[in-house]
């Protein structure tokens, strides 16, 4: 997809399920299932869309997946298929090598996002794209080295320590531009220090919402995770980023959605938002 003068690419690293009660909140089963409809263990079909961007300062990745250094019982608890393609095959099914990736920017340092920042070689855990630099906000590495018991088990150190480690992650704060037109923005809600991504190029405008919007299920208002620390909060970068969204005609790209990738933000005739699918 061209947006302005870069190109962006949607790469999957397979698919994998989470409690649907879980994915939706306070909103109803009744409700919840009519749009995302339940396995015999109450979980939905969630994907993993990270996005590739193309441009002239080099390719960028947003968020990395699920990885590979999962063990069977998290594979089984969260519905993972053997025959999924994985992130590094998306990328070079794209015509690209891991090592012409040159930044990689996470959102934030839950499992399902930031996997493939690292991966096996051997008996030892390196940085999957060997001339990036990774960006990470400072306060989310400090929250996911010493996380609460809610949500201990979304971090695995193995995703960044590695990083340090090797010397090539770069902290920020609140924002980060690691090429022009990329820019990370701190919207808190689903946790304190998660991020969304803005493109903007030539002027034309993509965001990347993660998990403030993490499908299209979740554009209402008040559909929001119950994974969510700070739910009000998420609620209200939801009343502030998706009118923006709407008015500016942005791309946008839902990170979980396993039907809709990418679509435009268009008003319904009661005047809700809802999402026009884009072919990608």
């Amino acid at each position: 997809m061209r947006l302005g003068e870069v190109n962006l690419h949607v790469i999957r690293d397979g698919g994998f399920r989470l409690d649907g009660g879980a994915m939706f909140g306070v909103v109803p089963k009744v409700l919840w299932e009519t749009r995302a409809r339940a396995d015999d263990r109450n979980r939905i079909r969630m994907s993993t869309n990270c996005l590739l961007v193309e441009t002239s300062d080099g390719l960028v990745l947003i968020d990395s997946g699920l990885g590979d250094k999962n063990d069977e019982k998290f594979r089984d608890i969260f519905g993972m298929k053997d025959d999924d393609s994985r992130l590094p095959e998306a990328i070079s099914g794209k015509g690209f090598s891991l090592e012409e990736v040159r930044h990689v920017l996470s959102t934030h340092l839950h499992f399902d996002h930031c996997g493939w920042n690292t991966r096996y070689d051997g008996e030892k855990i390196v940085p999957t794209f060997p001339n990036a630099t990774y960006w990470l906000e400072r306060s989310e590495v400090a929250h996911a080295r010493n996380p609460t018991q809610r949500d201990r088990a979304s971090y695995d150190a193995r995703n960044w320590e590695p990083l340090f480690e090797a010397g090539v992650a770069r902290e920020f704060d609140d924002a980060a531009e690691p090429v022009p037109g990329v820019r990370a923005v701190k919207a808190r809600g689903h946790n304190a220090d998660m991020c969304v991504v803005t493109i903007e190029s030539g002027g034309e405008n993509a965001v990347f919402w993660a998990d403030l919007v993490p499908t299209i299920h979740h554009v209402p208002y008040p559909w929001i995770m119950g994974y969510d620390l700070y739910p009000l909060e998420t609620l209200a970068n939801k009343q502030e980023w998706l009118p923006r969204a709407h008015a500016g005609e942005w791309t946008c790209f839902f990170e979980h959605d396993p039907e809709v990738a990418c679509g435009k933000l268009v008003e319904s005739a009661r005047g809700k938002l809802t999402v026009e699918p884009i072919a990608i």
